[in-house]
């Protein structure tokens, strides 16, 4: 028995058994309303409809029949009464699983404009028996209503769908997928009928139908197997279930994950479409080539809410143009364009193995988004891009975990990790790292034996592949390989015992490493269920955080001033002469997908603000800065996102800025971000026996730079060099700050200017 077979065969099995319903509900009906010899369907301002599934004629195994007697307000209710009870009790002692109402037309309709299931089922109407015209006017009636008022319905039905979605999960990545409420489940296929009736939107329909006549399938084999109604896909029933369509059990679970995936994309499409619909008139730009594209980066911009590669794009000969939009579009919460997304999947060329840096910054900036990442993820999946990126996803796409524990697929599982890993990423020296191991802790999954062990070496190829060096490979395929450790050690060894946290110790060997690998367990344990991150798992492995920490404490070793204050050893420092408080020179060269500057002033109280204000009005984002002094001159390399920059207009543009002619302070004041983390500053007690390391962890936004070189400088402290690094949307900035002797800041100073930058960054 295959299952192309089995597909016609139970196709056919739901319409018999609604015909079957179909004969036994006219014999009841025709002998409580008797007609005299003519058509027993003709009865007097009554009639049986069915609605639902019912109405579709798709009825599985054991679901309910959804069947409302309908009668015109004019007949009597005691009549109405007696018909009833003469099909209801039949069907019961049947043994029937009824679900049944008794309403007039204008209860049916009021029903309709109040309850959108109500409505919905309606839609679907279908005379069983009695008068069809009864059914029909009602019908068109309902429609109408529907129409009329979609613009408040369709809302009412985003909000259960939600609900509901958020009670039952995603059928293509809950752990125990419900056919019918999950998201991409049987309900959505039926909205999807819905919203199309509203007459805002189109969907493919032949795509639809044949989704959720797969979907039913699967839900009617689940019946026939376990013997009653059911919608849960336990892993217990997948091997019957799967025997029964002629199907391995693996098959059947990647199967009707793939159809709900197919089901939800469509739903997603059609809500978009909805809201396209629904939005009020926009001014739209139209030049000659068509609508006008507002640019978000290079090749990418935004189109009526989508973002997309533009027309003059080349994926062919610019692979990297999909990490670019990805990233935007992960960053702006805004949805990537399926067209987009199939046009990258089909011409996009190969990236350099590895990795420019460029491409792996946008990765990394992709994985930090957030939120934003899930939506952005799947449509790349969905496309083919994902597969084109990192094709050691296939062998965990849509796959099951063993865990009952986990509420996920091990994909799903990955993103969710990533997305919680974005809200601590303030916590770590390196978030590129977490983000990326966050993404592939559990690539090994799709590989036979442990998946730690295994997906070490894997997650160092890819780093290496996605341009990080051996260094920081090495630590992400180390997080990956003990991303179990806090955990396990934490709830089955006594963490009172020094030689517990001693021997964690051993493996994180530093502090940092310690942070990152701290971070990853939240961030999984968070992603998995919150049975794994119980406040007693989490209180045990915070704890023994704590107390590897102390260990690591008493062997750290302070490293020299020269391991932070290091010039780029690829980068000459640039010849000086004597300059003047507000002379610069400035030199600008293509690095990295943006521009790097070099520019040499004076060494004076303050310049580094100056400089920062000023790149910040002329409209550059500062990616990283590094800066060094040489006697009586200071020498800065600031890496900005844009390209092209032009060395004599920025001249120009920087020059009011270094002369002190512009009012800083009122143009570059810092907005707030709502449900921003707070800013943590710290001293770097140790690092430094010749200035007062303050680092600085935030969000990034326009102005910081200056904000914080500004208060130094307030302070009458002089930045020695300072070192900014840019993760996504967060920063680590490391100033070396001396007070106006050369020398580091005594205590009370110090703790001022840390206080003191605290608020300016609130």
């Amino acid at each position: 028995m295959t299952h192309e077979f089995d597909k016609a065969a139970l196709a056919q099995q739901r319409s018999d058994r609604a015909l079957e319903a179909d004969r036994r509900l006219r014999q009841l009906f025709a002998e409580a309303v008797p007609t005299d010899g003519s058509d027993p369907r003709e009865g007097p301002g009554l009639a049986l409809v069915a609605v639902g599934g019912y109405g579709r004629s798709e009825l599985s195994p054991f679901s309910d029949l959804d069947v409302v007697l309908l009668h015109d307000p004019s007949v009597d209710e005691a009549v109405v009464r007696e018909v009833a009870e003469a099909i209801w009790y039949p069907l019961w002692n049947d043994g029937v699983a009824l679900d049944h109402s008794v309403r007039d037309t204008v209860q049916m309709r009021d029903a309709a404009a109040t309850d959108h299931r109500a409505a919905m089922g309606m839609l679907d109407a279908r005379t069983v028996a009695g008068d069809s015209g009864l059914v029909m006017a009602l019908r068109s009636q309902v429609l109408a209503d529907w129409r009329r008022d979609a613009r408040t319905r369709v809302e009412e039905v985003r909000q259960a769908r939600n609900a509901r979605i958020e009670r039952a999960g995603w059928l293509a990545h809950a752990a125990v997928p419900d056919l019918k409420e999950s998201g991409g489940g049987l309900r959505d296929s039926v909205i999807l009928r819905a919203l199309v009736a509203t007459w805002l939107i189109d969907v493919p329909h032949g795509e639809s139908e044949s989704l959720r006549s797969d979907l039913l399938d699967v839900r009617d084999a689940l019946h026939q197997t376990v013997g009653r109604r059911m919608e849960r896909l336990d892993a217990e029933v997948i091997p019957d279930v799967a025997r029964f369509l002629g199907m391995g059990a693996e098959e059947l679970d990647l199967h009707a994950r793939q159809l709900g995936r197919r089901i939800a994309h469509l739903a997603s499409l059609s809500w978009h479409k909805i809201d396209e619909a629904l939005a009020p008139p926009a001014k739209r730009s139209i030049t000659p080539t068509g609508p006008a594209v507002a640019p978000l980066a290079e090749g990418v911009g935004i189109l009526d809410g989508e973002v997309i590669v533009t027309g003059r794009a080349d994926p062919t000969t610019d692979p990297e143009v999909a990490l670019r939009a990805a990233a935007a579009a992960a960053r702006a919460g805004l949805p990537l364009s399926p067209g987009s997304a199939a046009r990258l999947a089909g011409s996009m060329g190969e990236l350099p193995d590895p990795w420019s840096p460029s491409s792996s910054r946008l990765m990394v900036d992709l994985l930090s988004s957030g939120q934003g990442l899930v939506r952005v993820w799947d449509e790349l999946d969905f496309a083919g891009v994902v597969d084109l990126l990192l094709p050691e996803w296939v062998a965990i796409r849509l796959r099951g975990s063993s865990s009952p524990v986990h509420r996920f697929t091990v994909d799903r599982h990955s993103l969710e990790t990533c997305v919680y890993a974005a809200k601590v990423k303030r916590d770590v020296a390196r978030p590129d790292l977490l983000a990326v191991a966050a993404l592939l802790h559990d690539i090994g999954k799709g590989a036979e034996g442990d998946h730690s062990e295994v997906g070490e070496p894997m997650a160092v190829q890819i780093a290496r592949r996605w341009g990080f060096s051996d260094d920081d490979a090495a630590v992400v395929g180390k997080l990956v390989r003990w991303h179990l450790l806090l955990p396990t050690i934490a709830t089955r060894r006594d963490i009172e015992d020094p030689s517990t946290a001693a021997n964690v110790a051993e493996i994180v060997e530093t502090e940092d490493f310690l942070d990152l690998l701290a971070a990853l367990t939240a961030s999984d344990a968070q992603a998995t269920s919150p049975a794994a991150w119980s406040p007693w798992r989490q209180g045990l492995t915070e704890g023994l955080v704590e107390k590897v920490r102390g260990v690591l404490d008493e062997s750290v070793t302070s490293p020299t001033a020269e391991d932070y204050e290091g010039w780029p050893a690829d980068v000459p420092i640039p010849d000086h002469g004597a300059m003047g408080p507000a002379d610069f020179t400035l030199t600008v060269e293509p690095h990295q997908g943006g521009s790097l500057l070099t520019i040499v002033t004076s060494d004076r109280r303050g310049v580094m603000a100056d400089l920062a204000g000023g790149l910040a009005l002329a409209g550059l984002a500062i990616r990283s800065a590094r800066t060094v002094t040489l006697g009586d001159a200071a020498v800065s390399l600031w890496e900005v996102s844009r390209a092209d920059v032009d060395a004599a207009r920025l001249t120009d543009r920087l020059r009011p800025a270094m002369a002190g002619e512009l009012d800083l302070s009122g143009r570059l004041e810092l907005t707030s971000i709502p449900d921003a983390p707070d800013a943590r500053v710290r001293l770097l007690d140790r690092l430094s026996e010749t200035a007062t390391l303050v680092e600085v962890r935030v969000q990034d936004r326009r102005g910081l730079v200056w904000t914080v070189c500004d208060h130094i400088a307030s302070l009458g402290l002089s930045i020695r060099s300072a070192h900014m690094s840019t993760y996504g949307d967060e920063v680590r900035d490391v100033f070396y700050v001396v007070d106006g002797d050369g020398q580091p800041l005594d205590d009370a100073t110090a703790t001022t200017l840390r206080d003191g930058l605290a608020t300016a960054l609130a």
